[in-house]
C-alpha cells in the first residue's frame, strides 16, 4: 500500500506522526459504452447547450446553479479565497461512547500507520480506545477540506473513518405509523422472535460473495475463449511482443488467402484463437477479491 497522507494525531499534549492508507477499495465490475457493430469506444463530447459548440477545456470554469436556475460562474481568484488548509494534525476533540456515532454518517475508511517513534504512543491511544469502549472524534485536513471523523480500533491498528456533515443525511420523507399497521397480535410477534432466534448467528464476511462480478468474469473469460473480442485501434496489447508479432503475421496469411480467393485453413483458425485463451488464463487469474453480496438473498432473489 502506498500512503496518502501524513501527519501526526494529536491529543493532550501527546503527538503520534503516522501514515494514512486507503482501508477499502471497490471491485466493482465496469462496463463500457461501445459501438455494437465494432466495439469502439462511445466518446462524449464538452457541448454548450447555448451555442452548440464544442468547448475547450482552456474555457470551463466551475458554476454553482441557483434553485431558480441561474448560474453563478466561479473563478480560480474566488475559489483561491475558500478557506482551506494543509494542516498535518489529527486532532483529538473528544472522546464519545461507540453506540453515540450514528453508522449512516460514516463515509471513507483509512488505516493508520505509526512513524519512528510514534510506535509507543500509536500503542497507548489504541489500548485506550479499545479498554473505554469509546471512539475518538477528530478534526483532520484532507484534499485541503476539514473534515470530521473518528478513530477506532481494528484488530492491531487504528482506523480513521471521515464522517458525513449532518445536514448531508437525508431525512425520510414518510414514516410507518400505527393505522397502516393495524393491529399486532401477540402470537406474530412471538413468531417474528422465533425467526430471528432461529436465522441468528455472528457475522463472518467469508460467508458471502459477489455472485454478480463472478458471473460477468466467467461470461468474459468464456466469450474470449471462443474468439468472441472485438480488436480495435485502442485494444491494449496484454499478451506481449511475441504473440503480438505471431497474431500479426496470422492475419497477413489469412489476408493473403482472401486475396486468392482461399478459406483459411482450420490450423489457422486454431492458432489465431490461442493468444485469445491464454489471454483469458491471465485475466481469470488477476479476478479481483470478492465483495459482501449475501447467497442467501440473491438466492431469495432467483426464488421470487
Amino acid at each position: 500500500m502506498r500512503a496518502i497522507w501524513k501527519g501526526a494525531v494529536s491529543f493532550g499534549l501527546v503527538s503520534v506522526p503516522v501514515k494514512l492508507y486507503a482501508a477499502t477499495e471497490s471491485h466493482d465490475v465496469s462496463f463500457r459504452q461501445v459501438h455494437v457493430a465494432d466495439g469502439g469506444r462511445i466518446r462524449y463530447q464538452r457541448i454548450c447547450a447555448i451555442d452548440g459548440e464544442e468547448v475547450p477545456y482552456s474555457e470551463i470554469a466551475k458554476g454553482y446553479e441557483t434553485e431558480d436556475g441561474e448560474m453563478v460562474v466561479l473563478t480560480d481568484d474566488d475559489l483561491r479565497d475558500l478557506p482551506s488548509t494543509s494542516s498535518r494534525e489529527i486532532a483529538v476533540e473528544k472522546f464519545v461512547p461507540s453506540e453515540q456515532i450514528d453508522p449512516m454518517l460514516f463515509e471513507k475508511s483509512y488505516y493508520l500507520e505509526p512513524e519512528g517513534a510514534g510506535a509507543k504512543p500509536y500503542a497507548l491511544l489504541r489500548q485506550a480506545l479499545e479498554e473505554s469502549d469509546r471512539v475518538a472524534v477528530v478534526t483532520v485536513a484532507l484534499r485541503q477540506r476539514t473534515t470530521v471523523a473518528v478513530l477506532r480500533v481494528r484488530g492491531e491498528v487504528i482506523v480513521l473513518q471521515t464522517m458525513m456533515w449532518p445536514d448531508e443525511v437525508r431525512t425520510p420523507d414518510f414514516s410507518v405509523t400505527s393505522e397502516q399497521v393495524g393491529e399486532v397480535k401477540d402470537a406474530e410477534v412471538a413468531m417474528a422472535r422465533m425467526l430471528v432466534e432461529t436465522l441468528a448467528g455472528d457475522f463472518d464476511p467469508a460467508e458471502f460473495e459477489d455472485d454478480y462480478a463472478d458471473a460477468v468474469h466467467a461470461l468474459v473469460t468464456a466469450k474470449i475463449e471462443g474468439g468472441e473480442v472485438q480488436r480495435t485501434e485502442s485494444s491494449t496489447k496484454t499478451s506481449g511482443e511475441v504473440v503480438d508479432l505471431l497474431a500479426a503475421l496470422q492475419r497477413s496469411v489469412a489476408a493473403a488467402q482472401q486475396a486468392r480467393g482461399e478459406e483459411p485453413s482450420a490450423e489457422d483458425d486454431t492458432t489465431a484463437r490461442a493468444p485469445a485463451a491464454k489471454t483469458a488464463k491471465k485475466a481469470a487469474r488477476k479476478t479481483p477479491a470478492k465483495k459482501t453480496t449475501a447467497k442467501k438473498t440473491a438466492a431469495k432473489k432467483k426464488a421470487s
